[in-house]
C-alpha cells in the first residue's frame, strides 16, 4: 500500500467542478490581481478567525515581511522567536533590518517557552544596544502557542506580538482563533497547507483598522489611489486565481480540519504507550488542526528507512534549527544554546494525515509503526 504525507489531487478531485468554475470565472472577467475573488475569500477568512480584517498577499514569507515592515520594526530592533521553525520566520526579521533573538521551545507543546521568553525581554529591556521590539511566536505543526503567557510579557515589556500561524488556519487556544491574538498575523497558503493555494500565497489578520490600511497601501506599491503613492511600498497582491481557489476552499476548510483532528486521534489511542516514541501533546487549552502530525523518537532513522520500504512517506520538520544554519552563523551561536529545539531537531518525523486519508490507511501507518517498535 502506498501512503504519501498529503494528496492534493484527492482534495482536488472532491471539488473539481467548484474549483473549474471559479478559475473560470477570473479568467472570463479577467481580475487576475486582487480584485472580486480574492476581496471574498479577505472577508470570509477574517470573520472565521474573528478579526475585523485579513489582506491577502503573495505568500506567508510576504505576510510576514509586511507585518514587521508596516510596524517600524527596522535596523537596531530586536525581535524574538523560536529556532525551530522554518527559515522564513528569522528571515524576515533579517530582511527588515533587525536581529532575530532566538528562545528555546517547550519540550512538549514545541511552541515557544514562555519562561525563557520571559528572561530574553527582561535582558532586551535592559540592554542600550536597541530594545526588543516583537516577539513572533510560531504555532507550529498548528499547536496553538502559549498566547496568555505571550500576551502579558508584551503588555508589561511593551512590545508588538506578531502570530506566525502560517501552519495553524483555524487554531484555537482557549476557544479563541489564532490570529486574532497579536496585533497582527501571518497566514501561509501554500499548496500543502491545510488551508492551501495552487500556488503561493498568504495573509495578514488584524483587529487594527490603521494597521490594516498600512498593510494594504505597502502591498500595493503605496499607492492609496491609482498613481497615487504616498509611501514606498512593494509588490506583495494575491492573484486572483489563487483568491478564487481559496474562496471555494474556504467552505470545506472547517470539515477537513474535523477530519485531521479525527485522525489525530486514531493515531494517539493506537500509538498510546508504545514505547520508544514521544506522541504530540494537548491540553484543554489547545485545539490544534494538525497541520503536520509529528512524533519524536530517538530510532528517527530506522522507522524513517522501514516506514519508506513499506510505501508510507514521511517528512523532517524540520532537521536543523535556525540557530545551527549556515545562513546565521553570523549571530555566533553554536550547538548546546537552545537543546530542546535540538533534541526535536534530531527526533521529529512527520507521519502521514489529510483529510482524504482512509481508515484503511491510517491502520497500515499504525501498524508499520508498531511493527518496527516491537
Amino acid at each position: 500500500m502506498k501512503v504519501p504525507l498529503t494528496d492534493l489531487r484527492a482534495q482536488y478531485l472532491n471539488i473539481r467542478g467548484e474549483i473549474d468554475s471559479a478559475i473560470q470565472n477570473v479568467i472570463d472577467t479577467s481580475q487576475f490581481v486582487l480584485g472580486g475573488a480574492v476581496s471574498a475569500f479577505e472577508e470570509a477568512f477574517a470573520a472565521a478567525h474573528g478579526v475585523r480584517h485579513c489582506i491577502g498577499v503573495g505568500s506567508g514569507t510576504d505576510a510576514l515581511h509586511l507585518a514587521l515592515w508596516a510596524q517600524g520594526v527596522g535596523p537596531g530592533d530586536g525581535v524574538v522567536t523560536t529556532p525551530f521553525t522554518f527559515i522564513a520566520t528569522a528571515e524576515m526579521i533579517s530582511l527588515v533590518g533587525a536581529k532575530p533573538i532566538f528562545v528555546d521551545i517547550d519540550p512538549r507543546t514545541m511552541t515557544m517557552d514562555v519562561n525563557r521568553l520571559a528572561d530574553a525581554v527582561a535582558r532586551g529591556s535592559q540592554s542600550r544596544k536597541g530594545g526588543i521590539r516583537a516577539v513572533i511566536p510560531v504555532h507550529l505543526y498548528g499547536c496553538p502557542a502559549d498566547m496568555d503567557g505571550i500576551l502579558r510579557l508584551a503588555e508589561e515589556y511593551r512590545v508588538s506580538v506578531i502570530e506566525d500561524a502560517c501552519q495553524a488556519h483555524l487554531a484555537r487556544f482557549n476557544g479563541r482563533p489564532v490570529g486574532s491574538f497579536g496585533s497582527a498575523a501571518c497566514f501561509s497558503f501554500y499548496p500543502a497547507k491545510n488551508l492551501g493555494a495552487y500556488g503561493e500565497a498568504g495573509a495578514v489578520t488584524t483587529q487594527d483598522d490603521t494597521l490594516a490600511a498600512r498593510i494594504r497601501q505597502l502591498r500595493d506599491h503605496g499607492q492609496s489611489a491609482k498613481y497615487v503613492h504616498e509611501t514606498r511600498g512593494h509588490n506583495y497582491r494575491m492573484d486572483g486565481i489563487q483568491g478564487a481557489v481559496l474562496g471555494v476552499k474556504m467552505k470545506y476548510l472547517s470539515g477537513w480540519t474535523k477530519r485531521r483532528r479525527e485522525i489525530a486521534r486514531l493515531y494517539r489511542s493506537r500509538l498510546d504507550g508504545v514505547d520508544g516514541i514521544t506522541l504530540p501533546f494537548e491540553s484543554p487549552q489547545l485545539e490544534p488542526v494538525y497541520h503536520q502530525f509529528v512524533i519524536r523518537t530517538k530510532e528517527r532513522a530506522g522507522l524513517e528507512k522501514e516506514l519508506r520500504s513499506k510505501g508510507i512517506s514521511t517528512a523532517l520538520h524540520y532537521p536543523i534549527p535556525l540557530h545551527l544554519q549556515q545562513a546565521y552563523a553570523d549571530l555566533g551561536y553554536k550547538k548546546g544554546d537552545y537543546p530542546v529545539s535540538e533534541m526535536a531537531a534530531e527526533q521529529c518525523i512527520s507521519l502521514p494525515l489529510y483529510p482524504e486519508m482512509t481508515g484503511e490507511q491510517v491502520d497500515y501507518v499504525v501498524s508499520s509503526v508498531r511493527h518496527f517498535f516491537r
